[in-house]
């Protein structure tokens, strides 16, 4: 048993953004060399608390499952990311992509004079199947039970939304008996966590089809954990983190507010689209983290005897983000993509060349193809080793 995590126990928050994750790996990969450079066998996993939202649940649950040893398990997540393809995330066929459009097309056309094609009705626009192969072949689960009976792990929790309650919710593993949490719109839900969360967090909505979950005895259809994400830090909380590490996925200036004010013509679909999903992934972090800041300066303003009757605590946090746009590097590697998805962003409005009106944004989120998710994983390693004095001070109380 390797219990004990020091005073201040370190929570892990790895946000969604689809292909754009490949960053987290980069910055979790420069901040274990920043920690332990020589590779010590007496490292310990410096997250004891993982969590994860969307793309980001699938990198927490890979950390997770090889808690008992964190450079394996980034290195197996760089080597995953470094050779991934569209094809190992959804079909992205010829045959596939036009058997889709054809369905929507039929049931947007004709569906109000044949009613038997509204029971044929898409519930996507892409196929996401390959994923859910992959993530089964590729992680295990028993030994994230393992890590957590052995004292390597404390908790993993990975958010969705449920479409039907209109909830937020927080499935969680913990290694001790932590209470389910309510608050206005969110839950949290105790019990194992399994391939079929991951997919319910990382569907992206209407990009890809929503997953059935069983809930407290009763099915609920759940999308992508970044929807209705009011406060993405709560979890690591109340699991029981005093230091919060921020991933994000998105840049401090993706508006592209200069340009935008440039170009008066009317946005293209995949622009508008682009911008939905950004408000989804990137807004909340930095209110809620901004809320910490506040509610911690509060707490040290108040006596410290009515702090700790109340149960209170300051929380630190740590967050690191792109320091580059990262839609302007995906449009750098949108040639690498099958001619079929370049088809279909065609159609919806993706365009070569620079600017905000390219439709990048959308792209940074689906390109899932090794040049792009390389450079992504090189610059998340470039910006924590930037900060490198930062990290060291942050961690300063977990034990080697």
């Amino acid at each position: 048993m390797r219990e004990g995590f020091g005073r201040s126990p370190v929570g892990l928050v790895l946000m969604g953004g689809g292909a754009r994750a490949a960053y987290q790996v980069g910055v979790l990969s420069g901040i274990l060399d920043i920690l332990d450079p020589q590779r010590s066998p007496q490292f310990r996993n410096p997250f004891p608390i993982v969590c994860g939202t969307s793309a980001g649940a699938i990198n927490a649950a890979a950390l997770a499952c090889r808690a008992n040893d964190s450079h394996l398990a980034v290195d197996r997540l760089v080597t995953l990311w470094e050779t991934l393809h569209t094809d190992n995330i959804y079909r992205s066929d010829a045959l596939s992509l036009l058997s889709t459009g054809w369905r929507w097309l039929s049931m947007l056309a004709l569906g109000w004079l044949w009613p038997s094609l509204r029971g044929r009705r898409p519930s996507s626009l892409l196929d996401n199947s390959p994923l859910a192969d992959l993530l089964a072949s590729t992680l295990d689960f028993d030994r994230l039970n393992d890590n957590l009976d052995k004292g390597e792990l404390r908790a993993l929790a990975i958010t969705a939304t449920a479409f039907i309650s209109g909830e937020h919710l927080t499935f969680y593993n913990a290694r001790h008996l932590i209470e389910p949490w309510t608050r206005s719109l969110r839950r949290a839900v105790p019990g194992t966590v399994g391939v079929e969360h991951l997919m319910a967090s990382s569907a992206i909505p209407f990009v890809f089809p929503a997953q059935a979950i069983l809930v407290n005895g009763k099915t609920e259809w759940c999308g992508d954990g970044s929807m209705r994400q009011l406060a993405p830090l709560s979890p690591a909380i109340h699991l029981g983190a005093e230091r919060v590490l921020v991933i994000g996925t998105g840049h401090r200036d993706d508006t592209h507010a200069e340009e935008r004010r440039v170009d008066s013509n009317y946005p293209p679909l995949a622009q508008v689209g682009g911008q939905v999903l950004s408000s989804i992934f990137v807004d909340s972090l930095s209110m809620d983290v901004e809320r910490l800041e506040r509610i911690n300066d509060l707490l040290g303003l108040a006596p410290a005897e009515k702090v700790e009757k109340q149960s209170l605590r300051t929380v630190s946090a740590l967050t690191i983000t792109p320091s580059k746009p990262l839609d302007n590097i995906a449009m750098e590697f949108l040639h690498q993509m099958p001619r079929s998805v370049r088809t279909l962003f065609r159609v919806l409005g993706v365009s070569s060349g620079s600017g905000a009106t390219t439709g990048g944004a959308l792209v940074s989120y689906l390109l899932f193809e090794a040049g792009y998710t390389r450079e992504l994983i090189r610059l998340g390693r470039a910006d924590s080793m930037d900060r490198v004095e930062e990290v060291k001070a942050f961690f300063k109380e977990t034990p080697q």
